[in-house]
């Protein structure tokens, strides 16, 4: 994999805002723009989804994006491509490594499933999706949701093909940027899961930062290390 640093100064975003966990977070940006998503505390999963602005029916395509790529993982230089097969952002700084694209977001039919009936009623990223959507845009409904990515999250697959829930390989302050490439839309439901260690048992605030296109622009991303990788309007 391969670790990035960027270059853009905090001290220019022209939007800086932390979001506690267990809430949603929708935004518009214009091409050329880049949102920088910080695991503050470390080991906090980040659900995200990505639309086209100008159409939301074109998404984040999760089979598209693998495919392409030829991995199941995202780092720097992937990018995201939507069910129209175009390409919604581009990853161009990452200081995590790894980003999970298999896991889901979790709900409540998931949670009594996977962990026991009682937990039907806990707050999932399925039902923060459902209300940041209801609240902030009048066109979208729970038939606009789909397979998304999980920022920080580590899901291996094992050589039986299965996939399991492991310990985050992301620390306090880490940090992935994508560069809007269409006019986007952002939705993102910072998890609140207690029953895996995706958060750590432990779900905590991110930060989230977005730098106008002029100043992304003249940034740059300094690569830390690489090494072979083998599978395993604004709502605030």
């Amino acid at each position: 994999m391969t670790l990035a640093e960027s270059t853009l100064d905090p001290a220019h975003a022209l939007y800086d805002h932390t979001l506690e966990s267990g809430l949603g977070w929708t935004h518009l940006l214009s091409p050329g723009q880049v949102l920088r998503i910080v695991d503050l505390e470390g080991n906090q999963a980040v659900d995200t989804l990505f639309y086209n602005a100008l159409d939301e029916s074109e998404r984040y395509s999760a089979v598209d994006t693998v495919r392409e790529q030829g991995n199941l993982y995202l780092s720097v230089g992937s990018r995201l491509l939507s069910s129209e097969g175009r390409v919604l952002c581009t990853i161009v700084a990452d200081t995590c490594g790894r980003h999970d694209t298999l896991g889901g977001a979790c709900a409540a039919e998931s949670n009594q499933v996977r962990y026991a009936l009682e937990k039907k009623f806990m707050h999932s990223c399925r039902d923060t999706f459902l209300l940041t959507l209801a609240t902030h845009t009048r066109q979208m409904s729970k038939r606009d949701l789909t397979a998304n990515v999980n920022f920080f999250m580590n899901v291996p697959v094992t050589p039986e093909g299965k996939l399991t829930f492991e310990d985050g390989l992301s620390a306090p302050g880490r940090y992935v940027e994508l560069r809007a490439e269409l006019p986007l839309r952002v939705l993102i439901s910072n998890c609140p899961q207690l029953n895996n260690p995706c958060n750590g048992y432990d779900p905590t605030p991110i930060r989230l930062l977005i730098w106008s296109s002029e100043h992304a622009g003249d940034a740059s991303s300094r690569e830390l290390h690489s090494s072979p990788f083998t599978p395993q309007p604004s709502a605030d």
